[in-house]
This record gives structure tokens, C-alpha cells and sequence, in this order.
């Protein structure tokens, strides 16, 4: 089977807006992985500073930072000063 030239312009001209779409398709994927690993890496630090602080809990490290501060500061106040 011999194809005609019109034939074979016809079939080159599907091919090439079959790639065009598969291009423009292909760029918003890639743009919506750049926008879901931006996502990822956020949430990567959100998930490790809760385990920090879960681990902190856990081993009991967790400081009352005013209670800390008037341990170390106290004998440098104004007696009116801590509550």
C-alpha cells in the first residue's frame, strides 16, 4: 500500500501535533514536580522538627526558659522584679 503525498502530509501533520501536545504536556508536569518537590522539602523540615521536639520530650530536655533564667540570673534582679 502506497500512501499519497496528501496522505503522507496528512499523517506527518498528526505526528507533529501529536508531539506538540506530549511537549506542552510534558512542561507542565515538570513544573508541577518542581512546585511538589518545593512541597516536599518543606514538609521534609516540618516532619524533622517535630521529632526533634518529640525527642526533646521524650528525653525530658524540654527547659521552662523563665525558670531557667531567674536560676541563672537571680542573684542580678530587683527583688521586684520576679513573679
Amino acid at each position: 500500500m502506497k500512501l499519497s503525498n496528501e496522505q503522507k502530509l496528512i499523517l506527518i501533520t498528526d505526528f507533529i501535533e501529536q508531539k506538540l501536545r506530549k511537549e506542552k504536556e510534558l512542561e507542565f508536569y515538570l513544573n508541577e514536580l518542581v512546585e511538589l518537590e518545593r512541597k516536599i522539602g518543606y514538609l521534609r523540615g516540618e516532619v524533622s522538627l517535630t521529632n526533634t521536639i518529640i525527642n526533646m520530650i521524650k528525653s525530658e530536655q524540654v527547659h521552662d526558659i523563665q525558670e531557667e533564667f531567674f536560676k541563672r540570673y537571680d542573684n542580678q534582679l530587683i527583688k521586684g522584679d520576679k513573679k
